[in-house]
């Protein structure tokens, strides 16, 4: 009934894509002891024990007594037959809760396929709980390390040929890097296959590893080798290789997913092709009480939790970088050790009954400039909800700036051999720019990019929405084919990677607003939100939906959540024409041409804000302001009609379609035939 993830950042899952993963740090922990302990019940004083080994054992009772309330409440969603609960014990009842560890704890020679899950260290979100916990987990991490370690090997043994040596060595790499056996087999094969220079390079990773984590040189036998490869004559260095060896999980300097200073190599269709590294410090605490002082870490690992959501990001467990969050916060060691592109750090700072948290993103590739920051201030009488509501604003507001900057820096560099990833980030500051060359140009780069890896699920639904604007503005030279193949890319999307919010949301829009099928739209905008909470795209997006459905209320309140999340959004001149609508559609002309005047001049080359703006204005008989707003709408769409209008118009009901094009007809657009 649930799925529990347990290696990397912690996941809960039931059947139907509901997460019910306990918000707080301590339910998790408890979630996470008793699933490892599967099928076993745990005593509840060595609960009690493992998590409040600080306090007196009538008070860590308490505790634990609130905390399996918490852990009920999160499971609510499957029944109450998750749990086990006797006066002196606490488990998990058999079989209801499918649990990655216990998967791979099951591996063997015959059945190895579990040892892909070890893509991250275990619960590597939960370190610094309690120091009783932090010991149960290191033995726990060296337990399933060791065990996978002696399956990996024993794979490796068995492989003769190098094209089955060389990823049997890397997989061994991935939960060990320190392991000199697997990198010598790694160089032998590609000794075998004529591949010298990869050899040598295995070598030098192989050096490099085990002087970062061991201080160490590679042994007399490893060494010998490499003089064996030397001495046959001359080497050639080929580019670096793309089966780069996985990171070892105990390695605290991987994020979910990311080899520290090596390209990652793709274990699943579904992971990105690529995306900025993040890091959060835990925050500086200035003039705080001792009840504040948890919101150090707590804050860091909201955002760092709120961040693993966004599917293009990496992100590095906030723990992970706890050791340089006293001192000096070096930001140069901090990249060099955990090649971390951007960094968020800040301060908490009491004044008076007030707590100011103050926020910065740090842009460490570009000399640790400063590209965003934000003050909160908040009332302190509930500190776990100001956790939630500003990991909440600063995840969302900092995805598009990292995006556009990762754009930047893209388009910046020479077009050579750009991967899929790469086309990707060139398309998305053309689509919205809405000048028409370049726009075409956005079009081809992201066809470019899907024919170059047709399994990369953003690709596609980047292009889906590049389509729909080319629809919208009346550039599509066959609408009706378009239309077909934006639907059919969206699908393909969300099929190739059903995690993706983005890539579900914007299914979501192309579902009500060119194909007009409402409900279905919901249903995924409700999936993506459901997916990640604080993804300002999926808000606007569906209060989208629900103004072609006339429900305004519920519009007004998702548009509220959009602009709370992210008040200066990038591209608000899209999202923000859907209050024009609502407005309008109440038939507050006056405030919808208010609006209007604002959001048609944060892009004026974008014809759907204008056209709410223009039929308010006809309403209000502003002549002048309308006549001006449709020379633009037109040098725009020159062909657009109300007859075209009418015949793709997504609103649902006929009211609101007749007070649309009535405004439309007064500001002067022409009539025109229904296609």
């Amino acid at each position: 009934m649930v799925r529990l993830r347990l290696i990397g950042q912690m996941e809960a899952w039931t059947l139907t894509a509901e997460s019910v993963l306990p918000t707080g740090r301590k339910t998790r922990a408890l979630l996470a002891v008793l699933a490892l302990a599967l099928p076993r019940s745990v005593l509840r004083g060595r609960l009690a024990e493992l998590l409040w080994s600080r306090r007196p054992e009538e008070q860590a009772r308490a505790s634990l007594r609130q905390e399996i309330h918490r852990l009920l409440e999160a499971l609510e969603p499957v029944g109450g037959q998750v749990l086990a609960i006797s006066r002196d014990h606490l488990s998990l009842r058999p079989g209801i809760m499918w649990v990655d560890v216990e998967e791979v704890l099951k591996a063997s020679t015959a059945k190895p396929a579990a040892l892909s899950l070890l893509d991250g260290e275990l619960l590597e979100d939960l370190d610094g709980i309690d120091p009783s916990f932090d010991s149960w987990l290191a033995g726990e991490r060296e337990r399933l390390r060791d065990r996978a370690r002696g399956l990996a090997e024993s794979l490796l043994i068995a492989k003769a040929e190098p094209i089955d040596v060389i990823p049997a060595a890397q997989q061994l790499l991935g939960i060990d890097r320190t392991h000199e056996g697997a990198w010598r087999a790694l160089m032998k094969a590609y000794i075998t296959r004529g591949e010298r220079g990869m050899a040598i390079q295995a070598f030098e990773r192989c050096r490099t590893v085990l002087a970062d984590q061991l201080d160490a040189e590679p042994s007399e036998e490893t060494q010998r080798l490499l003089a064996e490869i030397r001495a046959t004559g001359p080497v050639i260095m080929p580019p670096p290789a793309p089966e780069q060896a996985a990171p070892s999980r105990a390695d605290p300097r991987v994020a979910r997913g990311v080899e520290a200073r090596e390209p990652r190599t793709e274990r699943a269709q579904n992971l990105p092709r690529g995306g900025a590294r993040i890091g959060v410090l835990p925050l500086q605490m200035v003039g705080t009480s001792e009840e504040e002082a948890h919101l150090s870490t707590g804050l860091a690992d909201e955002i760092t939790s709120a961040l693993a959501r966004f599917r293009w990001m990496f992100v590095v467990a906030s723990g992970s970088l706890a050791r340089f969050a006293t001192g000096s916060r070096d930001e140069t060691a901090i990249r060099r050790n955990f090649n971390i592109d951007f960094l968020l750090d800040g301060t908490v700072l009491r004044t008076g009954g007030r707590l100011r948290i103050s926020l910065r993103l740090l842009d460490l590739r570009a000399g640790n400039q400063m590209v965003w920051d934000r003050r909160f201030d908040r009332e302190s009488h509930d500190l776990l909800t100001l956790q939630d509501d500003i990991a909440a604003e600063v995840v969302a507001q900092i995805d598009p700036e990292i995006l556009l900057i990762e754009a930047q820096r893209v388009t910046s560099r020479p077009p050579q051999d750009p991967s899929a990833y790469d086309l990707v980030l060139r398309a998305i500051p053309l689509i919205t720019r809405l000048e028409k060359p370049l726009f075409m140009q956005a079009g081809d780069l992201l066809r470019q990019a899907s024919m170059q890896e047709p399994d990369y699920a953003a690709c596609h639904a980047w292009l889906a929405f590049w389509q729909m604007f080319l629809v919208g503005q009346g550039w599509a030279d066959d609408p009706i084919e378009v239309m077909a193949e934006a639907g059919r890319l969206a699908e393909r999307a969300i099929l190739l990677d059903p995690q993706d919010a983005k890539a579900l949301t914007i299914a979501g829009h192309v579902r009500a607003f060119l194909h007009h099928q409402m409900r279905e739209a919901l249903t995924l905008h409700d999936r993506a939100l459901t997916l990640n909470p604080n993804l300002a795209m999926a808000w606007a997006l569906s209060a989208g939906t629900y103004t072609y459905l006339g429900e305004y209320t519920e519009a007004k309140k998702r548009m509220a959540r959009y602009k709370q999340l992210s008040p200066l959004d990038p591209h608000a001149f899209f999202y923000d024409g859907i209050s024009i609508y609502i407005a309008l559609l109440e038939r507050d002309f006056e405030l919808a041409a208010q609006i209007g005047r604002i959001v048609t001049e944060m892009n004026t080359a974008f014809s759907s804000s204008l056209k709410p703006y223009l039929a308010a204005l006809g309403y209000l008989g502003r002549q002048q302001e309308s006549a001006r707003a449709l020379s633009r709408l037109m040098s725009i769409q020159p062909e657009f009609t109300l007859g075209g209008f009418i015949t793709t118009s997504p609103f649902e009901r006929e009211e609101d379609l007749a007070c649309v094009v009535e405004g439309l007809r007064r500001a002067g657009v022409p009539e025109g035939m229904a296609a």
